[in-house]
């Protein structure tokens, strides 16, 4: 019997994260990455975002495997959401596992995964009489790899973050020859990701760091500062690479820090020699011109982090930056951190240290850019090509690679997925299918689990601007406000200082409240009405809208 292929993605198209792909085969479901997406600045009290998983709670005895391609949080961290719910064996790289635990220990999971099962990058794994090859991949983090999966029809084929580099480590090698093997075989259909794919020639070698640092580190003549993001395993060795041939200390900022070099000891990743490192309580210690101090975090957290320390409201008792000291910041942002990285650098500016800001112009994360897609399609030369991992402007780019090189592939056979519309493929050929599979974002607020819903988030964002409690007593029997109208302003500075807004706020509560003890009207209506009268009024005399409270107790 030929097999019936489904591709049902529930998280990583048309956004940054959340990366979740259901491949389904027959009656057997494998989850290729399962992944978590970092808040927005418009999600209040959101630690993270994670994909619905409701199609795969409700058909949890059909999962076979998750397999997880990378250990960033982005691949990995919904997993420790989903798997007391909907059990099954963990495969992935010994990193890739040794992520996913302090992941969940991190963020106080009970129920870590348990069913872990070590892959290298160069298997062949039998999983429900299914055969899948791991191949390297070259990504800013250690033991990463894509999957082959074996079908009837020709491989599945998943490469997941990567850029084409022939380098010497193993750990960070893209095997091209395992990849050309793979591909002596029909490939049926490649996901392959979208984040650069818009940037013309090859990522390589502007990932690298170490022409970038190495001379600042060498020349500073006091303390060196370097800020990177923790998932950035290749630029934290290059670092400490520079530092241990400089003969300075490697001092861990903060706890976050430890934990990460820990981790990736553990992983065997990282191996600090003894005389090179310093914990933080010694860095008074060493000499100034010796100290190498290494700040780590993730997104916008990490931008704060460094402000704080520029404003000296960091907490990190001894460390501070002074005016001969060097700020290197390894740490380009996004689109969704620029506000916050400006304000950091701002802040160091101010310090009057020497800063050097390391662009996503001239420093690249390990994604793979236009020629680095056309090398993988053309080794594999799939039937179907669908590009995943971006936004919709990435992966249209994708598409358009793909369709510019002129091997078979067409508008007919490269397809544009969203989360949770899916493709079938069969012996008929392909076909997109909306089955209304579940795919809305849940967030994750301290240890619950989609228990904060959207209109939570746009109160927050609501009271991130002010708040307005207007309060009153009333008798409908005698038509007559007993007490009040008082009005309270918090978080509004502009408002309180402004007679003309609070007497306009004042007559267009009593208006309302006239209304209410007239009229029968019920209290959730008056305050509907009395809510949008004056967030109208509000935006056109302030410009913001903050949130309103109106308080109506009634008497006889």
């Amino acid at each position: 019997m030929r097999d019936s292929v489904k591709i049902i993605p529930l998280g990583g198209l048309d956004e940054s994260g959340k990366n979740c792909t259901v491949l389904s085969i027959n009656d057997d479901l494998f989850v290729i990455e399962c992944g978590i997406r970092y808040p927005e600045r418009t999600m209040p009290g959101i630690d993270y975002v994670i994909p619905d998983f409701t199609f795969l709670k409700e058909n949890k005895d059909r999962i076979k495997a998750y397999i997880l391609l990378h250990g960033h949080d982005d691949e990995i961290g919904g997993l420790a959401y989903l798997y007391k719910d909907a059990k099954a064996p963990v495969y992935g790289t010994r990193v890739t596992l040794a992520m996913l635990e302090r992941f969940c220990k991190h963020n106080h999971i009970k129920e870590i995964p348990d069913n872990l099962h070590v892959v290298s990058g160069s298997d062949d794994v039998k999983i429900a009489g299914r055969t899948f090859s791991f191949f390297r991949t070259s990504h800013n983090i250690a033991q990463s790899c894509g999957v082959a999966v074996e079908t009837s029809l020709g491989n599945i084929i998943f490469t997941s973050d990567y850029v084409i580099e022939n380098n010497s480590d193993e750990n960070y090698l893209c095997d091209l020859r395992r990849i050309a093997q793979i591909g002596e075989k029909p490939t049926l259909a490649l996901l392959a990701e979208s984040t650069f794919a818009g940037k013309k020639g090859y990522t390589a070698p502007n990932y690298k760091l170490t022409p970038l640092v190495e001379r600042p580190i060498k020349d500073s003549k006091g303390r060196v500062f370097v800020s990177s993001f923790s998932t950035n395993f290749y630029n934290i060795e290059e670092i400490i690479r520079i530092a241990v041939a400089a003969k300075k200390k490697i001092i861990p900022y903060d706890e976050d820090t430890s934990e990460i070099l820990s981790a990736m000891q553990e992983a065997g990743q990282l191996l600090i020699p003894k005389e090179n490192f310093a914990p933080k309580e010694d860095v008074l210690r060493v000499r100034s011109a010796d100290s190498l101090i290494l700040i780590l975090g993730v997104g916008g957290s990490l931008f704060a982090k460094i402000a704080m320390l520029a404003n000296k409201k960091n907490g990190s008792g001894p460390i501070y930056v002074g005016e001969d000291d060097t700020f290197i910041m390894a740490s380009p942002s996004n689109d969704n951190t620029d506000v916050e990285a400006t304000d950091a650098i701002d802040m160091l500016y101010r310090t009057g240290c020497e800063v050097k800001n390391i662009t996503r112009k001239v420093f690249l994360r390990m994604h793979a850019s236009e020629e680095d897609l056309k090398m993988m399609i053309a080794l594999l030369r799939p039937k179907f090509y669908i590009p995943v991992s971006g936004y919709y402007k990435d992966m249209l780019s994708n598409a358009q690679v793909a369709l510019s090189m002129g091997i078979n592939l067409s508008h007919r056979n490269v397809f544009l997925l969203e989360n949770g519309l899916s493709l079938i493929i069969d012996e008929a050929g392909a076909r997109l299918f909306d089955e209304k599979i579940p795919h809305n974002d849940v967030y994750i607020d301290g240890i619950g689990v989609g228990d904060v819903e959207g209109k939570v988030i746009e109160d927050r964002g609501k009271l991130a601007q002010g708040l307005m409690i207007l309060a009153a007593t009333v008798s409908r029997k005698r038509h007559a406000v007993v007490a009040g109208p008082d009005i309270q302003v918090r978080g509004l500075v502009q408002f309180r200082d402004n007679d003309a807004l609070i007497k306009e706020s004042t007559r267009i509560f009593n208006n309302a409240v006239n209304e209410f003890l007239y009229d029968d009207w019920d209290v959730e209506g008056f305050k509907e009405t009395l809510y949008d009268r004056l967030r109208y009024s509000l935006r056109r005399q302030i410009g913001s809208e903050p949130m309103v409270l109106p308080l109506i107790q009634e008497i006889a």
